[in-house]
């Protein structure tokens, strides 16, 4: 599953309505969907959204709660983890976000808040590895993603993959953590792949 316990952005750029409702649950495929604590992998999720988008999720139900500029599902997507909608100013623009926060950490949305300001106020536009790596697996057709079975290598199993097309040589599978970084390029937008890498926070 690669779950990350961090605070991390899986798009790059604002998706749009039908971009937001499948980045809802990235994870839908996992083989062990319905076994164990999701917690882990959602928790920490971010995306930016269309004022649109933010404004008809705020619409769709009563929200769980509203604090400032944030307010949060009532409709939890696993255990204590719910969507959070956030509407914030950077750089003298309201901009407007999705993330996951587990509720039963207090503080978890205002902890979110803090870090999707930091990570969007930098001065130069950049992307680490890992969120290279997010955007890949969020843009990739599920036909396309999926995850190591009972086949791979017994450490391989479980872990995310990613369809590679080689021309006459057919279509190869790889581990999506394991992509170089010329191969991470090839599967990147084109105006995202000459972007300078960002260390890891």
């Amino acid at each position: 599953m690669n779950p990350s316990p961090a605070i991390r952005k899986v798009f790059q750029g604002i998706a749009n309505r039908s971009q937001m409702f499948r980045m809802f649950d990235r994870h839908l495929q996992r083989p062990d969907r319905w076994d164990g604590d999701a917690t882990p992998l959602h928790a920490g999720e971010w995306f930016e959204i269309g004022e649109a988008e933010h404004d008809y999720m705020f619409e769709i139900l009563p929200p769980l709660w509203i604090r400032g500029s944030m307010f949060a599902m009532r409709e939890f997507l696993t255990g204590s983890v719910t969507s959070v909608f956030l509407a914030l100013r950077i750089d003298e623009k309201i901009r407007y976000f999705h993330g996951y926060c587990d509720l039963s950490d207090k503080a978890s949305a205002e902890t979110m808040r803090v870090a999707i300001i930091e990570r969007e106020s930098r001065p130069v536009r950049a992307m680490t590895r890992e969120e290279r790596l997010e955007h890949i697996w969020s843009s990739t057709a599920d036909q396309y993603r999926g995850y190591a079975d009972d086949s791979a290598a017994k450490a391989a199993r479980g872990k995310r993959t990613i369809a590679f097309f080689g021309g006459q040589a057919g279509s190869t599978v790889r581990l999506l953590e394991d992509l170089a970084d010329h191969e991470i390029a090839a599967k990147l937008p084109v105006h995202l792949r000459h972007l300078p890498a960002q260390a890891a926070a």
